[in-house]
């Protein structure tokens, strides 16, 4: 599987939202790899993770934010589950558990009920150990801000702090175990 042409596949290529997807999916399966790596005995997929790390954020071809050069017309909030859909119409089920479960730290039915999302009102938390470690190196970097450079971590958990305590819990107990890569 190439992760770059499912992505022309949706994405202009040379354009502004194919560069951002493109440079920030390259530098989260790099982060994701390195710590699949040094962490070695969880016996992770490293070719999964490289592949779904670049393929995670595919459903922004659909959403509305323009700073990240995505014109579609749905809100951001439900790329991962586009994305899951994309993937799984290609026969890639487990690539697209990542998409939907990456968002925030995962989101919960009862989180989506709660805040009236417009998503299905089911799980989707990181469940895999390649779903985890994904969803965690994606927090480290912004498609809208200084796209290269890697967050701090007090900035992640601020950032993260706003959803609620439950998601600001579950980033740290995955920094507990993937923060000394």
């Amino acid at each position: 599987m190439n992760p770059i042409s499912i992505i022309e596949e949706y994405f202009e290529k040379n354009s502004y939202g194919y560069k951002i997807i493109v440079t920030h999916s390259r530098l989260v399966a790099e982060k994701a790899v390195n710590i699949a790596k040094k962490f070695f005995y969880l016996n992770c997929d490293i070719n999964f993770i490289k592949d779904a790390a670049m393929l995670h954020d595919i459903g922004t071809c659909f959403v509305n934010a323009h700073k990240i050069g995505c014109f579609g017309k749905e809100p951001y909030i439900v790329h991962g589950y586009l994305g899951r859909k994309i993937l799984d119409e290609r026969n890639l089920p487990k690539h697209a558990l990542v998409c939907e479960r990456h968002v925030g730290t995962g989101l919960s039915a009862e989180y989506i009920k709660e805040k009236k999302l417009p998503l299905p009102a089911r799980d989707m938390l990181p469940i895999s150990v390649e779903e985890r470690i994904i969803s965690y190196s994606d927090k480290f970097f912004s498609k809208s801000h200084d796209l290269f450079s890697e967050a701090l971590v007090e900035n992640v958990r601020a950032e993260i702090a706003q959803f609620g305590d439950n998601d600001l819990k579950r980033f740290d107990k995955w920094h507990e175990i993937f923060g000394g890569a």
